[in-house]
């Protein structure tokens, strides 16, 4: 069956799938901190300001697909959420450590050249260089999971698309840095250190919530 997610649920498995990676601790997610993960200012785009009862909304929907289950006590007075998108025994979906991390990043930030894969997904996965992000996608486009998107006038590198989406993308182009080592550079760490703050956040929210 085909995977159809629209824009709010397409950002809460990306939600999911990162912190599953890069916050194992927190990891299944109150829906505080599935909020706040939603909401992050890095790493997003677009930036949404959602409510909890949307993104509960997103989730209960999510549930009904089979992709999203609930755990409730194990030491936590609050509910917690886990993705059954891919990568478990419930659904058919397998990816390696390096499509997953593709996904992930497609998921929470739309389509994006190989160039900005490479770099955004260096918290979830590891590339040698840009050619094995066109590898790894190429082999994605041949399993129907990624499509390449046209180039745009001006633009060097082509950007690629998730299918797991049912609308088009309509968010602003990331300009590409890559000839741009230095600015490059700068906006990683920037990246880098926003995302570590809204996981500090996520903390405070997780302690807070098992602390009520």
């Amino acid at each position: 069956m085909a995977i159809e997610l629209n824009p709010y649920e397409a950002r809460v498995i990306g939600c999911l799938l990162e912190k599953e990676v890069t916050t194992p601790d927190l990891y299944p997610l109150t829906l505080n901190s599935l909020t706040t993960a939603a909401n992050q200012k890095s790493n997003r785009e677009p930036v949404y300001a959602l409510s909890e009862a949307e993104v509960l909304d997103a989730v209960e929907s999510l549930k009904s697909k089979r992709l999203i289950s609930d755990l409730e006590g194990f030491g936590s007075r609050v509910t917690k959420y886990q993705h059954r998108f891919c990568n478990t025994e419930f659904g058919s979906l397998q990816f390696s450590e390096q499509e997953k991390g593709i996904v992930c990043v497609m998921l929470l930030r739309g389509p994006q050249t190989p160039g900005e894969l490479r770099t955004r997904t260096n918290r979830l996965c590891e590339f040698s260089d840009v050619g094995q992000v066109e590898s790894v996608l190429n082999g994605m486009i041949e399993k129907g999971y990624v499509a390449q998107l046209p180039r745009e006038p001006g633009k060097r590198e082509s950007r690629y698309a998730h299918l797991f989406g049912t609308e088009a993308p309509t968010e602003t182009v990331t300009p590409s840095f890559s000839s741009e080592p230095q600015q490059e550079g700068l906006t990683e760490r920037v990246e880098a250190l926003e995302a570590e703050v809204a996981e500090l956040k996520a903390l405070v929210n997780q302690l807070m919530d098992n602390q009520g």
